[in-house]
Formats: C-alpha cells, structure tokens, sequence
C-alpha cells in the first residue's frame, strides 16, 4: 500500500530524491566505499558474469547482458566500450542478448559514431546467433536512440530497441515499431513532461502493451510487477500469441522466484545481467524505478541472508 502524507502520494517524491542521488559524486563517494553497500550490489550487479551467465542458463532461463558505462565522451572510452562488447560476446551462448548504451558507444559525441560502434557490435553478435538491444537513457538521447535503431534495422532487422512507459509519447514510439523487438519497461530517468505517478505510468505501460501484443513485432514485457506481468499474459493469449512469442525480463537478483515459476510454464524468461565497475548509477535508478525494489534492497542490507 502506498503511503500518503497530506493527500500526496510518497512514491513519486522517494522516486525523484533517488534519482537525483544517482547523480551525486558525493553520494556516490558514501555508498560506493561501504563495505555492507558492496555485500548487497553482488546481488544486483554481477561479480562475475561468465558464472553467472552460466548458472542462469543451466536453470532455464535466457539472459541479456549489460555491460556498465554510460555518458561517455571521449573517443577513447568508447572504444574500449566496444571491445569490452566484442569480449562478452564470446561468453553468450545462442539465443542470448546484450543490452547497449549508444552514450557509452559515442552518441554524445556523434550519432554516427555511436552508430558505427553498434554496427560493429550487431555483425558480432549476430555471428554468435546472440541479439542486441538499444537501452533507453535520459529523455534528451531518445530521438538519437530512435535513429539510430531505424538505421541498424536496415541490415540487422533483430535488432532490439527500449521504450519507456513513463514518457508521455511511449504509445506512439510502440505505434511506429511494427515488426520490432521492443523491450518495454516502465523508466528509471526523469524527463520534462513525464509521467510521474505511479497509477499513469502503470496505464500508459498497459496501452503500450496492448499496441505490442496486438502488433507483428515481439514484445519483451520488462516488469516485476505481479499484476502487469498478469495483464500481459492475458494479452497475449487474446492476440493468439504462443508462449515463444514474447518474453518476460526481470533484473538479476530481483524476484529470482518469480523469475524460476514463469520459465516452469514454458514462458520465455530473460533476466538483465549487469556487471563491471561503474554500478553505481545503475542500482540508484533501479531502485527509483519502482518502489519494490527499494523494500527488496533494504530489505537484503538488514538481512545479508
């Protein structure tokens, strides 16, 4: 139950305060060097994510990985951000994902740098029979993200693209990607305009998935929340999708139950395997994203069980 403080929902404000950490050095300086914050983030960000690619796929279920890194501008980073994803790829078996910043592959430098680079990254993957998918980042990079995802379509037509239910255009980005893979997810950035509380972004996440289920692209229903997770396998079978027709994506290390019940049914499950060192902003948002993954967090710092 969502608690309220003067007639105003708190979520939405816990949601900015940790979105505006995320972007504290100092914050980050405190959180980062705590030995009990380091305990917990292994169970979020993988330590090592050869093994944990491996034990995933042993129990069933699929993975996407992502290599940690974004908002870089100098030229250098973002090549050895490129070769970094040159080497995961040798470690994904068939069928496996990996997840892409464009920022850390240049776009903040040149949207055709950024394109170059994941280029280079889908004639890799797609040697490996693995898939890419563009994340979505801050609200001023989506038109980038867009571009450059309808030009990799071109000659990599599996190439994955991210949309975020918070933004108020979400329904008409998913209206323009017929045909796609489309990961949709609910948003961990903020943006002018945005939808903020809770009950509009779960509305504007449900038509979009309706737009999808009903579309000829495949959707991947990126959510941890028990209800939407229902709608959409109620979605699915109104639109005469099959179990291979979709997936479901939960984050490494949250609701790993749930993650094991949906891959028992058959169901496609992929779990978004994040490692390297620059965790930080990563796990500040996840937890903004959606109040849950706060309690689940607390919850490991008291128990450490």
């Amino acid at each position: 139950m969502v608690q309220r403080h003067a007639g105003v929902s708190v979520v939405p404000v816990l949601r900015q305060a940790l979105l505006a950490v995320s972007k504290s050095e100092r914050a980050e300086r405190v959180i980062s060097t705590s030995p009990l914050t380091r305990d917990v983030v292994k169970r979020y960000v993988a330590d090592d994510v050869g093994a944990a690619i491996d034990e995933l796929t042993r129990r069933g279920l699929l993975v996407t990985v992502d290599h940690l890194g974004e908002e870089v501008t100098d030229r250098a980073q973002t090549e050895e951000s490129v070769r970094e994803y040159l080497s995961l790829l040798r470690l994904l078996p068939a069928g496996a994902d990996v997840s892409v910043k464009l920022t850390a592959l240049g776009l903040r430098l040149s949207e055709q740098l950024a394109l170059d680079h994941a280029a280079a990254i889908c004639r890799a993957a797609a040697a490996g029979d693995v898939t890419v998918t563009l994340d979505a980042e801050e609200h001023d990079t989506i038109p980038g993200l867009h571009s450059v995802h309808a030009a990799l379509r071109r000659d990599h037509p599996d190439v994955g693209v991210v949309v975020q239910a918070y933004l108020p255009d979400a329904l008409e980005r998913c209206e323009k990607l017929g045909g796609a893979r489309v990961r949709l997810c609910k948003g961990a950035y903020t943006a002018p305009g945005a939808y903020t509380k809770t009950a509009d972004i779960d509305r504007s996440f449900v038509r979009c998935l309706k737009v999808l289920m009903a579309g000829t692209g495949y959707p991947m229903v990126a959510t941890h929340d028990p209800r939407l997770v229902r709608i959409a396998s109620t979605l699915a079978v109104l639109h005469g999708r099959d179990l291979t027709g979709f997936e479901y994506q939960m984050l490494y290390g949250v609701r790993p139950g749930e993650q094991a019940r949906l891959a028992g049914l058959g169901a496609q499950m992929r779990v978004y395997v994040p490692y390297g060192s620059d965790w930080y902003a990563y796990l500040m948002r996840r937890l903004a994203e959606h109040p849950r993954n706060l309690t689940f967090f607390l919850r490991s710092l008291v128990s450490r069980g």
